[in-house]
């Protein structure tokens, strides 16, 4: 396997890879299509914040009042991006680098950190102030907008199929293109090579992102005044670490605006877990080296709990008399106890023989309105890389065009989501008050939601959907 990703041809890559866990930390990658939404962004997505109170949407004003709005609404987002400052930016600078050399510089010597490294890595750092979430000292936190009436939109927004396209096609080749090296990391760590192929894909572009930022200066900064300093103050003193054992030069440590670095996109206290040296060249080079970004993506999901021989899931059919209220990690059953209730995979095939006695869940991400699904173990898995349910279904539907030559989910997404997320809050409020556990009470549909309201349509005599709608709340 060669230590560099190959160009592919313009056009036939996508423009944006993926972070997990915290936020979109994705990098910008050259190409025609924009990657479809993390996590992170489809939540961004799917609530977009309400016009202003008097303003009307789409109605033009003319002259001086049109002008007048403008500045006005430019000036009030300009001030409400950032909270106001308590101190001078040149006054924060100083207060910054006194940080680093005594609190922070006392933790990382501690943490076994030279003077050496330390003077290396912070040589010429001064505060990012364009990064987002930042809490500069003195200053209050800016106020969370209300989401309560903020629509949420279809699952089905997730799934672009020129993005999944584009992506599978390039993903086919490049699985060609490193058969040999995928075939021994699959033998060390059990993951097939498409479903490490469909997650280099998703999060770096197959490792074209650009990675414009010093993850030292985007860490630092996070860790002395962002809403989340001590998770980042954890991840900067991993990054010292990693410097500290000769990984990587704190000039070569290029990773996204949240400090995830390069092309599995890892964060720096997940480059010291599961970062592996494949290539044996001394160090885990997940920049330039394939061989180590690829087996490091299988080391994580096999660290994680990835079982060896299974598939991540079926796209199914399931019958109107099956209850859609059966879904979840927590109901798990034998794929065949699934299969003798009427469930079919949607292909037409038989559910593989070895899965049969293997346990599988129940997942309707859109309720009856979508794509029905049989998930295994690793599908959760596959949530551990980024907490969600359509990222781990967009791998999954990902890896199978990339092993097969697959297109999308039979099935259609309906044209579910346009409900106010208080309307499902209050839903969820009405779920809890008759006994059910519907998970958090945040107006998000979740798996728990969806169940809960299933039962209690059928209950109810009316025809289960297992998805919130505008007719259900009066009834509730």
């Amino acid at each position: 396997m060669s230590k560099q990703a190959p160009l592919c041809p313009a056009g036939h890559l996508p423009h944006k890879g993926g972070d997990h866990k915290h936020h979109d930390h994705r990098p910008e990658i050259q190409g025609q299509y924009p990657l479809a939404p993390t996590a992170s962004e489809a939540r961004r997505r799917a609530h977009p914040i309400s016009p202003l109170v008097g303003e009307m949407a789409g109605r033009p004003e003319g002259g001086v009042r049109r002008y007048a709005a403008a500045l006005l609404l430019t000036l009030a987002a300009t001030l409400s991006a950032l909270p106001a400052l308590a101190q001078s930016k040149p006054d924060v600078e100083r207060q910054f680098q006194r940080w680093i050399a005594s609190d922070l510089g006392l933790e990382a010597r501690k943490a076994g950190i030279s003077q050496k490294t330390l003077n290396a890595a912070f040589d010429g750092i001064t505060l990012n102030w364009k990064l987002p979430d930042l809490v500069p000292p003195g200053s209050k936190p800016p106020k969370q907008q209300d989401q309560s009436q903020a629509e949420f939109s279809s699952p089905g927004a997730y799934f672009n199929e020129t993005r999944l396209q584009t992506l599978g096609l390039a993903g086919r080749g490049l699985a060609g293109t490193y058969a040999a090296g995928l075939k021994k990391i699959e033998a060390a760590y059990g993951v097939p090579g498409e479903i490490i192929i469909a997650v280099w894909g998703r999060e770096s572009g197959f490792g074209r992102a650009k990675l414009p930022y010093s993850a030292i200066e985007v860490l630092a900064t996070k860790a002395f005044m962002s809403t989340r300093k001590p998770m980042f103050r954890e991840e900067l003193i991993a990054a010292l670490t990693m410097i500290e054992r000769g990984d990587v030069t704190a000039s070569t440590m290029k990773g996204s605006w949240a400090g995830a670095l390069g092309q599995p996109q890892f964060m720096p206290t997940s480059y010291l877990k599961y970062a592996v040296d494949f290539d044996k060249d001394g160090h885990p080079d997940i920049w330039n080296s394939v061989p180590d970004t690829l087996a490091s993506i299988a080391n994580y999901l096999k660290q994680e709990g990835w079982q060896r021989g299974r598939d991540w899931g079926f796209e199914v059919s399931i019958p109107a008399d099956v209850s859609c209220a059966q879904e979840g990690p927590d109901l798990a059953k034998p794929i065949s106890a699934w299969a003798s209730t009427g469930i079919t995979r949607i292909s037409g095939k038989a559910f593989p023989s070895h899965e049969l006695n293997a346990p599988g869940m129940m997942l309707l991400p859109a309720g009856r309105n979508g794509p029905e699904f049989i998930v295994t173990p690793n599908f959760y898995v596959l949530k551990e890389y980024n907490n969600s349910d359509l990222y781990a279904l967009f791998i999954g539907n990902l890896a199978d065009r990339i092993a097969y030559g697959g297109g999308a989910f039979q099935a259609k997404w309906g044209n579910v989501g346009k409900m106010l997320r208080s309307d499902v809050h209050s839903m969820q409020k009405a779920l809890v008050a008759k006994g059910y556990d519907v998970g958090n009470v945040d107006g998000l549909p979740g798996f728990k939601t969806r169940r809960s309201l299933g039962d209690w349509q059928a209950k109810a005599g009316i025809s289960p959907t297992c998805y919130p709608d505008a007719s259900l709340k009066a009834k509730l």
